[in-house]
């Protein structure tokens, strides 16, 4: 192959992102302090400023919280409209380890096997680490794809077997085919990747046409499914409490939500002081106003 991982990664990482997107991913890596800013999701793949914006901040240190990543909510102002982004923090050494597999985590490499844009970087050698670790992530898919999936078939057989597998290990419902929506919205981003990935992992494998073989031994195969199947007990424990940390700890959760409301309800959020500080013990209020706003848009229909 006239290619190799590192290198398209390298490419694919530098995608044209809108400079608004830039700018306020400049903006939320200085507040952190921050090694690297990845930019994801759907945003990125249609260009679009609407909705939610999704960012990995990846900070200096080694150091992270037993639960990781740090959830939270920004709004920036750009030319009149405001920008909303959710944003998951880490260290950018744990976030390596997660996606080298080292970790018990089912998230970071799955979903950075998908695509993903370096926005900011503090250093070169930032851009390298984070270029590394976007390698491992599709190493680490890559391995498990081949081990759960046929003896022979084509790169999306594969790719769909991992993520009907990591999406039914995860503590989230996702409709039936969503893995046929990755592989269809990202096909570029997926041609190719399979065999080179392979190639970094070292896992030979014969190509025919669209068909690979990979030349993995049931001694190997065995130990892929192992270090899974430990990955797969563990993801809906470890999601949950995420999820679990993330309703209490989650940084700007009350106007997350009063847009969240809005947006699909169209009644307007105060968000107050009190409900900023104690978003729970608000949220009965906002429901009942809720309620009352359906009952007279129900009644003057």
């Amino acid at each position: 192959m006239s290619d190799n991982l590192t290198d398209r990664l390298a490419r694919q990482i530098d995608a044209a992102i809108n400079p608004a997107v830039a700018e306020f991913a400049r903006a939320l890596a200085e507040q952190a302090g921050a090694r690297a800013v990845l930019f994801y999701g759907s945003n990125l793949r249609t260009g679009s400023l609407e909705g939610v914006l999704d960012f990995y901040i990846l900070r200096a240190g080694e150091d992270d919280p037993a639960i990781w990543p740090v959830v939270s909510y920004h709004e920036r102002e750009h030319e009149g409209t405001v920008l909303r982004a959710k944003v998951a923090t880490m260290t950018l050494a744990t976030f390596a380890r997660a996606a080298a597999g080292e970790l018990k985590d089912t998230t970071i490499w799955a979903r950075f096997v998908q695509p993903s844009a370096l926005v900011w970087s503090a250093d070169e050698r930032a851009r390298e680490e984070v270029i590394q670790a976007l390698s491992s992530a599709a190493q680490t898919a890559a391995r498990l794809a081949v081990a759960l999936g046929p003896e022979s078939g084509t790169a999306e057989d594969y790719w769909r077997a991992l993520f009907r597998a990591t999406y039914k290990a995860e503590f989230r419902v996702e409709k039936a085919g969503r893995e046929n929506d990755i592989l269809s919205v990202n096909a570029a981003h997926f041609a190719g990747l399979l065999p080179l990935a392979l190639e970094a992992s070292g896992i030979a494998f014969t190509w025919e046409g669209e068909r690979i073989t990979p030349a993995l031994s049931d001694k190997r195969r065995s130990e892929i499914l192992g270090w899974w199947k430990v990955r797969q007990r563990l993801g809906k424990p470890l999601n949950f409490i995420r999820l679990l940390k993330a309703s209490t700890t989650f940084e700007g959760a009350t106007r997350y939500a009063a847009w969240k409301v809005e947006r699909h309800t169209g009644m307007p959020v105060e968000v107050t002081p009190f409900r900023e500080k104690y978003p729970i013990l608000a949220a009965p209020g906002v429901l009942l106003s809720l309620w009352r706003h359906k009952r007279s848009q129900h009644a003057k229909k």
